[in-house]
C-alpha cells in the first residue's frame, strides 16, 4: 500500500532554505527547471554554491533556465553576448561556474524561431526523492519576494516520474522542437499535467476549462487575468478570481494585465499590496469533491496559443487542498 503524501507548502525564504539543506545531503540527483535563475542575492549564492558542491562529490546534477526570458525589454539575446546588462552577465557567469563543477547546464528556448513562442516556463527541481513544483517561484531574488510558493513532495516514484519529464523536456528541446501535452499518474490522487510548448496545446488549460464547468464554486489565483474560454466560464459562475490589477504591476505584465482585463472584462478580487505570483485553481463539485490545479499556468489562452512549456498537478488529496485553502486566507484574500 503507498504511504500516503505529507506535503509542504513553502514560501520565498523557506522554499529557497529548504532546497539547499536537500541538495547538500543528496547523493544520486539534483534536476531543476526554472524560467529565470538569477545570482543576485545571498540565498541565490547558496544556492549556486551548494548545486557546485553536489556536483563536486559526484551527483548527478542537471540545470536548465528559459533563454527566452532574457528577450523582454532592458533584458538581452543570449546569441549577442557583447554589453549585456548586469542581469544578464550574472546568469551567463553562474552558467560558467556551476560547469567549472561538472554541473550540466541548458538554456531552453534557443532554437525557437518566435520570441516567445516555446517558451519555457516550468518550475520544478528534483533532489533525490524529494521534488519541489506546482507553484510559481523562480530563483532569483524578486521572486522570493512575491506572494508564491512551492509544494515540496516526498516520494521516490514521483521523483522518478518527474525526473523522466525533466530528461524528455531536454530532449525536446535540444531537437529543437515541442511535444504534446500529456497527463501522469502520480497517485490514486494526484496527476500531473504537462503542456509540451506545443502551440494551441494546453492540457492543463484543458483541464481548467472541463473542471470549471463541472464545478459549482471556484477560486482562481493568478499572476494575469484569465482570458479565453476559462474567462467567459467563470462570469458564468460562482467565482472569486485574484489577480494583480494592472495598476500594481511593472513593465510588459501592466498591458498584459490591462488587456486580459478589458477583453474578459472581469474585475480582481485581490487588494493586497505584495505582488502575487502563485497560480492555482480550487474548484468545488457538485456532489462535495474539492479538486485543484497548481502549477505555473497563470490560465491565460494567450499562453496556449503561442505554446509555453508549463507544469500542473490536479489533485484531490485534502492535504494538499487544506494547504491552498490556508494560503489563499492568509495571502490572497
Amino acid at each position: 500500500m503507498t504511504p500516503p503524501l505529507k506535503p509542504t507548502l513553502l514560501e520565498g525564504a523557506a522554499f529557497i532554505q529548504d532546497l539547499v539543506r536537500k541538495i547538500d545531503a543528496s547523493t544520486d540527483r539534483v534536476a531543476i527547471v526554472t524560467t529565470t535563475l538569477h545570482d543576485d542575492c545571498d540565498a541565490m549564492h547558496l544556492l549556486i554554491k551548494a548545486l557546485q558542491r553536489a556536483g563536486d562529490r559526484g551527483v548527478t546534477v542537471s540545470v536548465a533556465a528559459d533563454a527566452l526570458t532574457y528577450v523582454e525589454p532592458k533584458e538581452f539575446l543570449i546569441r549577442s553576448p557583447k554589453k549585456q546588462p548586469l542581469r544578464a552577465y550574472r546568469a551567463m557567469r553562474s552558467e560558467r561556474r556551476l560547469k567549472s563543477h561538472k554541473v550540466s547546464f541548458h538554456w531552453l528556448g534557443r532554437h525557437s524561431n518566435i520570441t516567445f513562442a516555446g517558451r519555457t516556463h516550468v518550475k520544478w527541481m528534483i533532489v533525490d526523492d524529494y521534488t519541489y513544483s506546482f507553484g510559481g517561484i523562480n530563483l532569483d531574488h524578486a521572486s522570493f519576494e512575491n506572494t508564491d510558493y512551492m509544494i515540496r513532495l516526498h516520494s521516490k516514484s514521483i521523483a522518478n516520474k518527474m525526473y523522466h519529464e525533466h530528461q524528455r523536456l531536454l530532449r525536446a528541446d535540444k531537437g529543437g522542437h515541442a511535444s504534446r501535452s500529456h497527463a501522469v499518474e502520480l497517485t490514486p490522487t494526484e496527476t500531473l499535467l504537462v503542456d509540451g510548448g506545443l502551440p494551441a496545446d494546453s492540457i492543463i488549460y484543458r483541464r481548467a476549462v472541463r473542471l470549471a464547468r463541472e464545478a459549482t464554486d471556484i477560486v482562481v489565483v493568478s499572476q494575469y487575468c484569465p482570458t479565453g474560454l476559462l474567462s467567459r466560464i467563470l462570469r458564468r459562475k460562482h467565482a472569486k478570481v485574484y489577480f494583480n490589477h494592472w495598476r500594481h504591476a511593472q513593465s510588459i505584465n501592466k498591458g498584459i494585465i490591462g488587456i486580459g482585463m478589458l477583453t474578459s472584462r472581469k474585475k480582481t478580487d485581490y487588494n493586497r499590496d505584495n505582488y502575487l505570483h502563485a497560480k492555482f485553481a480550487l474548484f468545488t463539485m457538485s456532489d462535495g469533491r474539492k479538486v485543484a490545479l497548481t502549477g505555473s499556468h497563470n490560465f491565460m489562452y494567450s499562453s496556449v496559443f503561442v505554446g509555453t512549456r508549463e507544469v500542473a498537478l490536479q489533485t484531490e488529496n485534502s492535504a494538499i487542498i487544506k494547504k491552498l485553502e490556508t494560503f489563499l486566507e492568509k495571502r490572497v484574500v
